[in-house]
């Protein structure tokens, strides 16, 4: 990636922090947008003894602040990481994803900003897919099957007006379960079986585990959103492995022969997300590389590190 200059709306998240990290990493310049509502600044701790050039601002960009700041750091791509996140698509009720679509792309036209990335959950994107129609392209219909799924298509509604009539290139990608260090435990069926066998407590199974999920470790994420700041321009582009694992079977991966509790199933839960890479190997040259046992194996490590800190 050849951008010198780039925002990271969320960058305090799990997500937006790896991103920070790789950035920086580039030599390119970066500024964070987060208004630590869910995020924290322990996960940019790295990021701010890297060296480079970082900014952390503490904004929600709905603020007049926001359009402000992009005025005066002129960023070639905004990177928004922070509509519809684990953490909030299940309460998700009042616009507020769209409203702060809106403000990052009204500031993007005001101030000559070319590229907006946009990741949000392929789940909410494709709702209750078929299992013969797994792993599912990008091609089918959008189904509007939740709040955060009707949110989530009024974005890419409003991505397309502002490139059809204000020429801001964007890419969204429509994201599986992203896994690795730094996720709450209640952001992630990987994150959350991590953090109850360090704490030395049952794994809580939601329903019968049979469910699915297409999981992908964070850095093979980071690497498709750093080329997305680049490549793919006005498409919506899978990221995730086109490989189901059931919930049940995670314990296996994870080299764990733990007490699995069997609770309710949560209201929303999808039976099975699983998504195509296939255009995303072709307009973005990316593929996932990591192996589910080496990302989640990470992922124990570093939290067992964490915990005897």
């Amino acid at each position: 990636m050849t951008t010198m200059n780039a925002m990271v709306v969320g960058g305090a998240g799990f997500l937006g922090s790896h991103l920070v990290d790789r950035l920086l990493a580039e030599g390119i310049a970066t500024d964070v947008i987060d208004d630590l509502s869910t995020g924290s600044l322990g996960n940019l701790a790295d990021a701010r003894h890297a060296g480079g050039s970082l900014k952390i601002h503490t904004l929600d960009v709905r603020a007049a602040e926001f359009a402000t700041l992009v005025s005066m750091r002129r960023p070639e791509v905004i990177f928004h990481l922070a509509v519809l996140t684990p953490a909030n698509a299940q309460h998700e009720t009042d616009g507020g994803a769209v409203a702060g679509v809106l403000a990052v792309l009204e500031a993007a036209r005001m101030h000559g900003v070319t590229k907006v990335v946009v990741a949000l959950p392929a789940g909410d994107l494709y709702g209750e897919v078929p299992a013969r129609e797994l792993p599912v392209k990008e091609g089918r219909a959008f189904e509007s099957s939740s709040v955060a799924g009707v949110l989530a298509h009024t974005v890419t509604d409003l991505l397309l007006v502002y490139r059809d009539q204000y020429a801001i290139e964007f890419t969204v990608l429509a994201m599986t379960s992203v896994y690795g260090p730094r996720q709450r435990p209640s952001d992630g069926v990987v994150a959350s079986f991590v953090a109850a066998h360090v704490a030395g407590e049952a794994l809580v199974v939601h329903g019968d585990g049979r469910q699915t999920r297409d999981l992908i470790y964070v850095d093979d994420a980071v690497d498709a959103l750093l080329r997305a700041g680049q490549r793919g321009g006005g498409l919506v582009i899978n990221i995730g492995t086109g490989v189901q694992t059931a919930v049940r079977d995670l314990a296996a991966v994870l080299q764990l022969d733990p007490e699995l509790v069997h609770q309710a199933r949560r209201h929303g839960d999808l039976t099975r997300v699983c998504v195509s890479p296939t255009r995303a190997r072709i307009h973005l040259q990316w593929s996932p590389w990591t192996q589910l046992a080496d990302g989640v194996q990470a992922t124990l490590a570093h939290a067992a590190a964490a915990a005897a800190e």
